[in-house]
């Protein structure tokens, strides 16, 4: 199947009719950095809700940076990256791919990401598992067999694993004997138990979820595979910012400790990042032969 960048967006929540019309901001009297600090949310709910669960957040930041802080949640995650663009928002949050793409088209930069309580870290892994009952230890063992990918545009579901076939030199479109996308990770891990599939990829945070949650039985399943380090979702800013803002933007969000942010749950911390760390992204793309730059 050919990824266009339209197609990955959509796929992403990156693409929308009305990308740049933000949903919810609060009111726009005061603009510009010297005045307020605009943060973009992920649209993950409604929007007065996401304005709500990120209220600790963005009262946190606006303690330590001593400005106003403006919460913003735009349709979708395109419209935050027009905003980071348009220079209606300074700060926003955004998905590993989403940033890596947003930098295509407009100047923003990572600077830190969020650590989770439940996590205790700055980044998950894809794993490719399988019953140890079928066989499979190794990745070769998988030619012929019934497998399962996640969603098209899954970063540990599908795009990281697939490049990490590649790399062993395995063609995923000729080596399996059929192949699924099932759309979630849970459905992954209950394809695998249930034996309707050989093996299926699933990241490994939501590995440890389905084995708590008694999906599958860990004692049953043999990990084949596992990625490198897969960075977790960063926040960021726009580059033409003046340099002693975001030294304040960055101390205000790396000295926040203990706060509930939204579905993020509990947070330990913020973590100091940069765009090099999302190289890793930008690396997998190639692999899989998506040009970012040239996507339509």
């Amino acid at each position: 199947m050919k990824i266009t960048r339209r197609r990955f967006l959509h796929q992403c929540g990156l693409w929308s009719a009305a990308a740049i019309l933000p949903i919810a901001m609060a009111p726009a009297h005061a603009q510009g950095p010297g005045n307020v600090l605009r943060v973009g949310l992920i649209p993950s709910e409604d929007s007065r809700a996401m304005l709500e669960a990120s209220k600790l957040l963005l009262a946190a930041i606006e303690k330590n940076l001593g400005m106003k802080v403006q919460g913003f949640v735009a349709t979708d995650y395109n419209g935050v990256i027009e905003a980071l663009r348009a220079g209606h928002i300074e700060v926003a949050y955004l998905g590993p791919f989403s940033y890596v793409l947003g930098t295509t088209v407009a100047a923003i930069e990572a600077f830190c990401t969020a650590e989770t309580a439940k996590a205790g870290r700055t980044y998950y892994h894809s794993q490719i598992i399988a019953l140890k009952e079928s066989g499979i230890t190794t990745l070769a063992d998988l030619r012929g067999r019934t497998f399962a990918f996640v969603d098209p545009s899954s970063t540990s579901g599908h795009l990281f694993p697939k490049a990490g076939l590649i790399r062993e030199g395995i063609d995923p479109d000729k080596f399996f004997g059929r192949v699924l996308f099932t759309g979630s990770h849970d459905a992954n891990a209950l394809a695998v138990a249930n034996k309707r599939v050989d093996a299926a990829t699933i990241a490994d945070r939501i590995y440890d979820a389905a084995v708590a949650k008694k999906l599958i039985d860990p004692e049953k399943v043999q990990v084949v595979w596992r990625s490198g380090p897969i960075p977790e979702s960063p926040t960021v800013w726009r580059r033409n910012l003046p340099d002693d803002l975001k030294q304040r933007i960055r101390k205000a969000f790396l000295d926040i400790r203990d706060i509930t942010w939204a579905d993020q749950g509990r947070l330990n911390r913020f973590v100091e990042t940069n765009d090099a760390a999302y190289d890793v992204i930008r690396e997998t793309a190639k692999v899989l032969n998506l040009d970012l730059s040239k996507m339509k």
